[in-house]
């Protein structure tokens, strides 16, 4: 019953990322024109490579892995990197780039760990709640049929959004142990077999898609390194970071653990590790994913255990892309009514750590305000910054980024410099008064 329990909690965390993770190598081998097979290969060597980071970031050894129940998947972020890079250099120059980046990340771990001092709880707080905040609307087109959908904000699918949305719920409120852990996915399961009686559900990717997949190291070719592409991705990878870092601080607090600048240092290690097998294996550059979060505070399951599970689970979807397509045939109304409880528990968090800042302080009440208002408005109006130059838009054009790295900046401004004057004219004072 045990193993039972941590199998369904480890398939919700799949699904849960499932459609971010996707989404990337869709929209990216769409825009480089490849064909149907490459760019089924492109997802399924995707998923099995999500497994694979995943279980990286799950162990904690002497060298790498944080050890909290964190999912890895593509970084959103890298879109439009790669396709510009691919669109100027060739498809290798990207995997090059990302092979590059890997190491970078892997060699300047210990000094991206021993930043872990400017991530106090005003800054990780605001990070979380902004990580939340962005998610909600991806909810709400999911919930409206999808942000492309013909038959967008149809009654149907509110209605089927809604329906799920309430059902979880009512798990939520009348059960407790396993039915409430697997909630979200009961829901999921039976917002499908609605949706299929609606005639919601596609069922032509099952069929079409193969049974086996091999992994190909090169598929695309030997990879090239460019400088441009390789600064680039660089600048993704510690952007990446500063998303990642926020996510770690959120589970160590749901798991009640404290995490030291060494775990810190460990859990950057494996992310590098991660992207630099990616570049290997014509994969993605790779970040924790947030939407996880929310899954691990509604189901209560808190062990690494269920995240070995889902990685297993993303490594055999990899190698069996008729595994893989199933997943695909949950409906976005369905997919967005699960994603309101998860996505919103984020929030909730996010406002949990700030309770334990001091709000009498007027330096963190401007910190919070300005970096959650940052977030959430390059989500909203995301061509605020579009004339801005590519290599800046990689800081810009995400709610997330944007509004952690002022939270960061201004964190370091309004407390971190002014204490550390205040601390050198203390000392100085005390010199003279000797």
């Amino acid at each position: 019953m045990k193993q039972m329990k941590a199998t369904a909690i480890g398939l919700q965390h799949v699904l849960a990322m499932y459609a971010g993770a996707v989404i990337v190598p869709l929209i990216v081998g769409a825009q480089l024109g490849l064909s149907g097979e490459k760019l089924t290969y492109l997802v399924s060597i995707d998923l099995l490579m999500c497994g694979v980071a995943t279980i990286l970031q799950a162990m904690s050894n002497r060298f790498f892995g944080i050890g909290l129940p964190v999912v890895l998947g593509c970084t959103f972020t890298a879109v439009a990197p790669m396709i510009s890079i691919g669109s100027d250099f060739g498809i290798t120059a990207i995997y090059g780039s990302i092979i590059f980046t890997g190491l970078f990340v892997l060699l300047c771990a210990p000094i991206f760990g021993k930043l872990v001092q400017y991530f106090p709880p005003v800054v990780t707080g605001s990070v979380v709640t902004i990580i939340g905040i962005t998610l909600i609307p991806v909810a709400m087109d999911n919930m409206a049929g999808g942000a492309d959908s013909e038959n967008y904000g149809a009654i149907s699918n509110l209605m089927l959004a809604f329906g799920v949305l309430v059902f979880i719920i009512i798990l939520q409120r009348a059960f407790t142990g396993f039915i409430r852990a697997v909630s979200i996915l009961i829901g999921l399961v039976v917002g499908t077999i609605v949706a299929a009686f609606m005639g919601k559900v596609d069922f032509s990717p099952l069929m079409d898609s193969a049974w086996i997949h091999v992994p190909k190291p090169f598929y695309f070719g030997a990879p090239t390194f460019e400088i441009a592409p390789i600064i680039t991705m660089m600048l993704v990878a510690i952007v990446s970071i500063v998303e990642s870092t926020g996510v770690y601080f959120a589970l160590s607090d749901i798991c009640d653990r404290k995490l030291t600048e060494k775990e810190i240092t460990k859990g950057y290690r494996a992310e590098g590790l991660a992207i630099f097998l990616g570049g290997f294996m014509n994969a993605f550059p790779y970040t924790t994913y947030s939407q996880n979060v929310g899954l691990v505070q509604l189901s209560g399951v808190k062990t690494r255990n269920v995240i070995f599970i889902a990685g297993g689970l993303l490594v055999a979807i990899g190698l069996i892309p008729k595994i893989g397509a199933i997943t695909t045939l949950i409906p976005e109304p369905v997919l967005g009514g699960a994603m309101v409880p998860m996505f919103g528990m984020v929030v909730a968090y996010g406002i949990k750590m700030l309770g334990n800042v001091d709000l009498k302080q007027q330096e963190n009440l401007l910190i919070i305000a300005c970096s959650v208002g940052m977030g959430l408005g390059v989500t909203v109006a995301p061509d605020l910054f579009a004339k801005f130059p590519e290599q800046i838009q990689i800081l810009t054009d995400n709610g997330i980024v944007a509004g952690s790295f002022m939270a960061i900046i201004l964190n370091v401004f309004l407390n971190e410099l002014p204490n550390k004057v205040r601390k050198k004219t203390s000392h100085t004072t005390q010199e003279v008064a000797s």
